[in-house]
């Protein structure tokens, strides 16, 4: 194998969270708060609750400020990315960001109408499928961000 390639891979990347949100946008049952039973899945707290309104405000801010920081990290702006892979929320959320950060339209992916939301798998899935598709050349600048659960949000930008 030979010497890693300095100028390819991940430029910059942040995660973040506040926990003060967590009333809007949660799973009641499950996970760290006492595992699943039968009572509790009868009453739905596998599933997730969320505030809507105030989730895509704050969903936009975020997923916008923390994708300004790893350009900036990364030495770049906006206009040097070649794509740009939002977590697959929804619609509005990925129109509203990529117009925050003044990312075109053409650079922007989007499958939700395809698949949905599929949560954490989300980025992941569209990664592949701009690789799969040839929608990712090398030396593009990919920029990933996300936001989800228990309000937590993270942005990647790197060089394929």
């Amino acid at each position: 194998m030979g010497p890693v390639d300095s100028q390819h891979g991940i430029l910059a990347a942040r995660i973040k969270s506040d926990g003060r949100f967590e009333e809007q946008l949660y799973a009641p049952g499950g996970g760290t708060k006492g595992g699943f039973t039968a009572e509790t899945i009868a009453r739905g707290d596998h599933f997730f609750k969320m505030k809507g309104n105030e989730v895509f405000k704050v969903a936009v801010r975020s997923m916008t400020e923390i994708s300004k920081n790893v350009l900036c990290e990364a030495g770049l702006k906006t206009d040097d990315v070649d794509l740009f892979i939002p977590h697959q929320a929804n619609q509005r959320i990925t129109d509203a960001v990529a117009n925050s950060l003044n990312v075109d339209g053409s650079k922007v992916f989007s499958n939700i109408a395809e698949h949905g939301n599929t949560s954490s798998a989300s980025i992941p899935i569209g990664l592949d499928e701009c690789v799969e598709s040839g929608r990712i050349k090398k030396d593009d600048i990919v920029l990933m961000s996300s936001f989800g659960g228990g309000f937590t949000w993270g942005s990647v930008v790197l060089r394929w």
